[in-house]
Parts: structure tokens; C-alpha cells; sequence
């Protein structure tokens, strides 16, 4: 029997896409007095290229990670995923969102269009499809948010994470309560304290102390939230393993929290019910596929943050439907501005949420979907 020879990477680049139009800005909840940039095509994406012509595609890096990046896969294997993330953690990491991450992820789109297989199905095909939850970005009043809320349970959606930063829990719960009162039982709604942003103990916006916590989360699975998500600082773990066994509501969390390390500290300690890992927070899929194994090993759900609006996400979508216990797909989804769809834009066939609220991921291998063609700048 011939033996197949090995494909080769060739090179690494960074491609820049036209901006179709603005969209807007919006007041992130987790950040009072900034703003987030929301638009239809622009941006830029990385392409791992081969000797046999396979082009890996993943969400783009910082320019200046570029060189390093070739030196480590120019000539390498791309299926030799555990040898390039490590070599890429040591010479490339890079910052959250604009890191090694996107290579990791173009790599593994280059693994399954070499094996003509859609990557959920190369890493286990638990499910075919799986429903997605409308993560607010900015906060709102009470009723805004229960209008909204309302449009997207006729749209068909089943889950919405509202944003819960104001100064006092009575508005918190305000909001949860009327968005409750307008979706009855039609809608799960999970909720987000965003309270472990920073590394260290400020960051802009009102901080919860323990006992706003506690009272917070008791109040919360009164009105039959499905969970609390980031209530105290990012390695506050004694306090959130403590949280979590008082209530019976699931605590969610670890979207901010970086290398598998710390995920097996988290399971170890009973910090988390549901653990929230990010792709481009760590190091991409590769790493991404052993918390959620670890998830399982301790009998937690994992349900990823989500993927930096674009071809992360597809990424993500592809991840939660090869595991069992992952619950939802986490769609930023806070229309018009921060409509998911403007983040989609970039791609020729991006999956939609259906009329039940479920979103399939793509047929085609790899990744399976394409970057519009009309939208590349060319150099």
C-alpha cells in the first residue's frame, strides 16, 4: 500500500478584508464609559498555507507574531498539533484575542480539509445541532431589555445572558424580573455579574463583595435563572467554591482564565459548575479540547465564551457539538448593533440560528465555511 506523503506549511499571512459598513458602537456592560466597535466585513484573517495547495484558515493574529509564527510551522506537519502549540506558547503566544490562537484554529481547519471531514465530526459528533444563547453586551433598562427579550423569543431563540452591572442588586434583579415576566417559561435566561475581568482586584464598574454574591445568586434561582456567571474575581477561588456550595444554581465562569492549569485548579478546588473556557484567550482549540475533557472527568458542563465574533466562533460551535455536556452555544447577540450576524459577515455560507433556536455547524471540512471573496484587500 502507497504511503501518502506528509503535507507541508509553506507559509503563514495575514489577509486585511474590506469594511462593508459601520454598524456602531455599544457601552460594554463590563466596561462603563468605553466602547465596542461593531461592523459589517473588515477586519483580517491568518491562512495557513501547504505544499498541496490546502489553505487552513483561523481568526487573525497580531502582524508582529508573523515571524515567529513561520519559523516555528514553515516545513512542519500541520497534524502535529501538540508539537506546534507548544512551540508557538514559548516563541508566540501573544495577547488574548490577537495570539498563536488563530493559528491553532487555521491549523485544525487545514486537518479536516485533508480528511474531508467537518471538524465536530473529527473530534467526536455528540450532536448535529445545539441551541444558542443572545449574549447582551450593553446595559439597558429594565424594559428595553424585556422588549428585546420578548422580539427574540418570536424569532425563535430559547436562551438570553443578560448583563448584570449596576450599582445596586435591586436593579440587578429589576431586570431579570421583568425580562422573566414578558418570556414566562419560553426562554432560559442566564445571567453574567462580569465581575472577574481584571486579573487583580480593580476594574472599572461596580464591584460585588461575597455577601452581594451570595444574596445576588439566592435571589437569582428564585427566578429560575440557569446560571450565574463571573459573581467575584477571577482567582477568588475559595470564595466561589464556597458560593457554589451554598446554592443550588449552577456558577459559571473561566472565559478570562488562561492555560489548562488553572482549569485543573478550578475542577480540583469546586470553584465552577460550568466551566467557560475562550479559544483566543487559550492558545485555540488544541487547548481548549482538554478542559472539556477535564469538564467531563469532574462531571461539569462546559459551555465556551464567545470566540471574538467571527471564525472563533465557528470554531467554538464546532467544539460544543463534538462534546456531550456542553448545554449552548454563546452567540454575542444584542441587535441592531450587536447583531451576531455582522461578525458572520466576512464568511460565504456562515450558520444561522434556526426558527427553534438551534444553530448547526457547518457540512464542509474543517471548518466549513469560506471568507468572502469580495471582501479580500489585496497587497
Amino acid at each position: 500500500m502507497e504511503q501518502r506523503s506528509r503535507l507541508k506549511i509553506t507559509g503563514v499571512r495575514l489577509v486585511r478584508l474590506r469594511t462593508i459598513e459601520e454598524a456602531g458602537t455599544l457601552e460594554p456592560a463590563w466596561n462603563p464609559g468605553g466602547e465596542m466597535q461593531f461592523r459589517v466585513g473588515g477586519g483580517a484573517y491568518v491562512e495557513v498555507r501547504t505544499d498541496e495547495g490546502l489553505v487552513g484558515i483561523g481568526p487573525a493574529v497580531d502582524p508582529g507574531l508573523l515571524p515567529a509564527i513561520e519559523k516555528v510551522l514553515v516545513g512542519e506537519d500541520p497534524f502535529d498539533t501538540e508539537r506546534h502549540a507548544g512551540a508557538l506558547r514559548y516563541y508566540a503566544a501573544g495577547p488574548a484575542y490577537r495570539g498563536a490562537a488563530g493559528v491553532d484554529i487555521a491549523l485544525w481547519d487545514l486537518i479536516g480539509k485533508a480528511c474531508g471531514q467537518p471538524l465536530y465530526k473529527l473530534w467526536g459528533g455528540a450532536k448535529e445541532k445545539v441551541p444558542a444563547y443572545a449574549s447582551m453586551v450593553r446595559l439597558s433598562t429594565a424594559e428595553e431589555r424585556a422588549e428585546l427579550a420578548s422580539r427574540l423569543v418570536e424569532e425563535g431563540w430559547k436562551a438570553i445572558k443578560l448583563r448584570l452591572h449596576y450599582e445596586t442588586m435591586a436593579e440587578d434583579l429589576e431586570v431579570v424580573e421583568k425580562v422573566r415576566a414578558a418570556v414566562g417559561e419560553r426562554m432560559v435566561i442566564m445571567v453574567d455579574g462580569n465581575q472577574a475581568q481584571s486579573a487583580g482586584d480593580w476594574q472599572p464598574g461596580v464591584r460585588w463583595d461575597f455577601q452581594r454574591a451570595v444574596e445576588t445568586a439566592r435571589q437569582l434561582q428564585e427566578l429560575g435563572c440557569y446560571w450565574l456567571e463571573e459573581p467575584l474575581p477571577r482567582y477568588a477561588f475559595d470564595q466561589l467554591a464556597e458560593l457554589t456550595a451554598r446554592v443550588e444554581m449552577p456558577i459559571a465562569g473561566g472565559e478570562n482564565n488562561r492555560g489548562v492549569h488553572e482549569f485543573v485548579q478550578m475542577l480540583e478546588r469546586g470553584v465552577y459548575d460550568v466551566l467557560q473556557p475562550e479559544s483566543m484567550v487559550n492558545e485555540g482549540v488544541t487547548a481548549l479540547r482538554k478542559i472539556g475533557t477535564l469538564a467531563e472527568a469532574f462531571g461539569k458542563q462546559v459551555a465556551p465564551h464567545h470566540g471574538g465574533g467571527n471564525l472563533g466562533v465557528i470554531a467554538h460551535l464546532h467544539l460544543v457539538c463534538s462534546w456531550s455536556h456542553a448545554p449552548y452555544l454563546e452567540l454575542l447577540h444584542d441587535p441592531p448593533i450587536g447583531d451576531y450576524r455582522n461578525g458572520f459577515s466576512i464568511m460565504e455560507n456562515p450558520p444561522l440560528v434556526d426558527a427553534e433556536g438551534f444553530v448547526a455547524p457547518p457540512q464542509g471540512p474543517g471548518l466549513g465555511v469560506e471568507i468572502r471573496q469580495d471582501l479580500i484587500v489585496e497587497e
